[in-house]
């Protein structure tokens, strides 16, 4: 019912207190008490509000006194009645202002979860671009570097290894020399000292002349010169260049020790293998203190190609562990590391349907598992 309403009875326009005192004061002022009934009968008058009959007044006063007195019983009724009106008027406009408000604070609320929801989706998608980006400057990053090795390669087989041949080539023939002149010319001892010396110079020579001729081999392996970008990879070849390389790297003091087993040909890019084991290699020679060494080994185990690259170096802790693989993450000093290369091994590894796995603890070395799905 709204509070509006104008259909009131007695009860609700005066409290039984107010009312008790209204008649307690005309009963005074008519010098008769006075009362009220609920039934017409004599010596009573009516009591109207709105049109309607509420009760009778009921006196023993003279009928124009007792009409008077309803009359006053009726003004004040009449002004009790537009009081109760005002103020239900007051209680359903608060009412109403209220229900307004918090129809708009709910309004403002699910705006704010919009909004929210909006900034959280906005802040995913800013995550997501930075994450491309880092993706592309490390692609980019690394294209670069084996594209360098790639034209340093090139520049030095193509610099090298004709020189290198015709050293390789004048020493054989003046080892050919030295051995004519010694066969058709009277030696005495002396002379067979001096011809025993510099056929050892000559051999020397053509060892490091052979050794140039390997290393230059190596790098055309390592950056894929004169193979095509995507091939059959014999997976064994490449982690052998590879360490070949980081070994002449560090001048061929580096020990590493190869245990590989035969292994099926692995379709892939050979650049992008070669660089992955380099990367993973060079970390464990980093890691190496004075003595130390790196072990290598490969094998097939249940359709999987296998190959482990493990350290007796200083390790890691659980917590550069699990940061290993973020782009940018090192441990050495400034400039000594882009922090590029397990992050690289990685991606590489993905593209080709492999993963990286590693185990380490602080003082034990690590070992790093690449692994590959054959098929």
């Amino acid at each position: 019912m709204s509070n509006l309403d104008d259909d009131l009875g007695l009860d609700d326009l005066l409290t039984p207190r107010h009312k008790a005192r209204l008649l307690h004061l005309l009963g005074t002022l008519g010098g008769t008490p006075v009362e009220l009934v609920e039934e017409a009968s004599e010596a009573v008058y009516p009591l109207e509000f709105n049109l309607d009959t509420l009760a009778w007044l009921k006196t023993e006063l003279p009928v124009n006194q007792r009409r008077a007195a309803a009359q006053l019983f009726e003004l004040l009724l009449f002004y009790a009645g537009k009081y109760r009106l005002a103020a239900n008027l007051h209680l359903d406009v608060t009412e109403a202002s209220y229900i307004e408000l918090q129809q708009q604070n709910t309004a403002l609320q699910a705006s704010e979860a919009r909004y929210k929801k909006l900034s959280e989706q906005l802040q995913q998608q800013v995550e997501e671009q930075v994450k491309v980006i880092e993706q592309t400057q490390q692609q980019l990053y690394e294209s670069a570097r084996l594209r360098a090795v790639g034209q340093l390669a090139a520049g030095i087989a193509h610099e090298i290894n004709t020189p290198i041949g015709f050293i390789g080539s004048n020493l054989r023939v003046a080892g050919d020399y030295l051995d004519e002149f010694e066969v058709s010319q009277l030696v005495d001892g002396d002379s067979a000292g001096l011809f025993e010396d510099f056929r050892a110079l000559l051999g020397e020579s053509r060892s490091g002349a052979q050794r140039i001729s390997n290393i230059v081999a190596d790098l055309r392996t390592f950056s894929n010169i004169d193979q095509a970008e995507f091939s059959a990879c014999d997976l064994n070849a490449l982690l052998t260049t590879a360490c070949h390389l980081l070994q002449a790297e560090h001048h061929q003091t580096l020990s590493i020790e190869l245990n590989l087993d035969e292994l099926p040909k692995l379709a892939g890019y050979p650049a992008r293998l070669s660089q992955a084991f380099y990367n993973v290699l060079d970390n464990a020679a980093k890691a190496l203190d004075e003595g130390g060494s790196i072990q290598v080994e490969s094998r097939l185990h249940e359709g999987v190609l296998e190959i482990d690259i493990e350290d007796d170096g200083c390790g890691m802790s659980e917590k550069v562990l699990a940061r290993v693989f973020e782009p940018f993450f090192t441990t050495r000093n400034v400039g000594a590391g882009t922090g590029l290369g397990l992050s690289v091994t990685r991606d590489i590894l993905a593209a080709h349907h492999g993963e990286v796995l590693l185990k380490s603890q602080p003082g034990q070395g690590t070992r790093v598992t690449l692994r590959f799905q054959v098929g």
